[in-house]
């Protein structure tokens, strides 16, 4: 008997791909600063639903699937027409092009006004998307400064001082695996496969890993599926929660210490690294590790030994290092968070995981995967068609956590009958504000709307940056005289310069 998976996939994928192929379509005419002034504009879109941090809102431009198993990729060329750089120009490919001043860079520019990571260039099925990583200066096309941009045409890019022409090359035609798994991951979109042969050329080698993307996308079931794709695969696979350690602690957790070396020491503690000698270490959330134990971590990475609080000598470790987190990296390392020495030893390989809403169509493969797992491989069976349609219309803030959880939920409650998986989906908040339209003109409507969005945004990275206004420009791609107007505008910050009556 044919379940409501069967056909699904493949009827889901061809929906994506439509709507992409419809969007391209009415973008070929943009030229690059029609394309810049877009992206500026979404650059302003931030989801709510998470205040430390802002997800800029995307829309893919343009993606043709050529054929099945093949997809049709746009590089370029970057040529330094003004200033000096490392070297004259760069191919930029499928591996992501780093720019900046810090020697470790892809092209490295000497100009003081460009920051040590300034920006970064890949290919892709929208053209080669052009990323600020945070600078203090800023990154330009013409007088627009761009956040993010997909480049199609020649277009000359302006950082600090420093100009680079961008040239497109002819579209390179990328063979994507045809076996839509990995280990225990599973999806059948072309951001996950090109996620899988990432992960199986990774596999066998032993340069470090980082894995990025939001929380509940499966960093850490890659980092497992990478290391039981290696040849470590019978050592352990040892897992350190960054996020979870207290900055006080944070050396004593990764190196271990001795007993007596510090007060509370009543007992030895073994390092992380000595219990995964031979196999794996995955360093979860690393972006919350405390800078002041960073060099003591990179020491231990570049040269395979550790010493522990209170001792004296240091002990030689075989580990393979993966890493993740959640954070943006690189523009930690520009706002001075994050080593950027550390960022490029950790970063050798990058793996960057898709967030569930922009791979719809893996739905019913990860939920026929799931129900797998959970021991009830019948229950396929009983999955309704609109349920499956219903899923693919949510926008999944928890990512493949969260359709997990409703996946468990629904086969707790589903032991008969059909199951409809749709209706255990939780909203994010409770009593979602609506927006009263009797009586409103849209105009009025959307003024309210917009209002509450500078507001809660506003708020939320006045608190993050403890008030600091050049921090929130430069967070914001704003000038601090902007910030200041929409800071007065909401009454953000105003209690601080207020006094107390009496």
């Amino acid at each position: 008997m044919a379940t409501p998976f069967e056909g699904r996939e493949s009827h889901y994928r061809n929906l994506q791909r439509a709507r992409r192929k419809g969007l391209a379509k009415a973008a070929e005419h943009d030229d690059a600063h029609d394309i810049a002034s877009e992206r500026i504009e979404r650059t302003g879109l931030f989801r709510l639903n998470d205040p430390d941090r802002r997800v800029v809102q995307k829309e893919i431009v343009d993606a043709t699937v050529v054929a099945k198993g093949r997809l049709e990729v746009r590089g370029g060329t970057l040529k330094v027409v003004r200033g000096q750089a490392n070297k004259t120009s760069l191919e930029v490919g499928l591996e992501t092009q780093v720019i900046g001043r810090n020697e470790s860079c892809d092209l490295v520019v000497d100009d003081r006004k460009v920051s040590a990571v300034h920006m970064e260039l890949v290919a892709t099925e929208c053209g080669v998307r052009v990323r600020d990583l945070g600078s203090r200066n800023g990154t330009f096309i013409s007088d627009t400064r761009v956040g993010e941009v997909y480049l199609t045409k020649p277009t000359t890019l302006t950082v600090g001082e420093s100009a680079l022409e961008f040239s497109p090359t002819t579209p390179e035609h990328v063979e994507l695996p045809e076996v839509a798994q990995f280990g225990p991951l599973v999806g059948v979109s072309a951001a996950m496969r090109g996620v899988f042969e990432r992960c199986r050329k990774a596999a066998p080698t032993e340069l470090t890993v980082l894995i990025l993307g939001e929380t509940g996308c499966g960093k850490e079931l890659v980092a497992q599926a990478i290391h039981q794709a290696s040849a470590r695969e019978n050592k352990p696979f040892v897992v350190v929660d960054c996020g979870a350690i207290p900055p006080s602690l944070a050396e004593s957790t990764l190196f271990g210490h001795e007993r007596g070396s510090f007060t509370g020491a009543v007992d030895r503690r073994v390092s992380p690294f000595v219990e995964a000698d031979g196999g794996t270490i995955f360093l979860d959330e690393l972006g919350e590790l405390p800078i002041d134990v960073q060099p003591k971590l990179l020491r231990a990475l570049a040269e395979r030994r550790i010493k522990s609080v209170g001792s004296n000598t240091y002990r030689p470790v075989n580990v393979r290092v993966i890493a993740a987190t959640r954070r943006d990296l690189v523009r930690e390392v520009n706002a001075g968070t994050f080593r950027s020495d550390l960022y490029f030893r950790v970063a050798q390989l990058r793996i960057e995981l898709p967030p569930l809403r922009e791979r719809l169509e893996d739905i019913p493969a990860l939920t026929r995967k799931m129900i797998l797992d959970l021991g009830d491989p019948s229950a396929n069976e009983r999955v309704t068609t609109d349920s499956l349609e219903r899923l693919m219309r949510h926008d999944w803030p928890g990512n493949v956590r969260e359709l997990r959880n409703v996946v468990a939920v629904a086969l707790a409650f589903g032991k008969e009958g059909p199951i409809d998986l749709a209706q255990h989906l939780t909203p994010l908040v409770a009593g979602t504000e609506s927006i009263p339209t009797r009586g409103r003109t849209f105009q009025d409507a959307k003024r309210d709307v917009l209002g509450r969005f500078e507001r809660d945004y506003f708020t939320a990275l006045y608190a993050e940056c403890s008030g600091n206004v050049s921090e929130i420009g430069r967070r914001a791609a704003m000038e601090r005289a902007h910030v200041r107007g929409y800071l007065r505008r909401h009454g953000i910050g105003e209690s601080k310069k207020s006094t107390d009556p009496g």
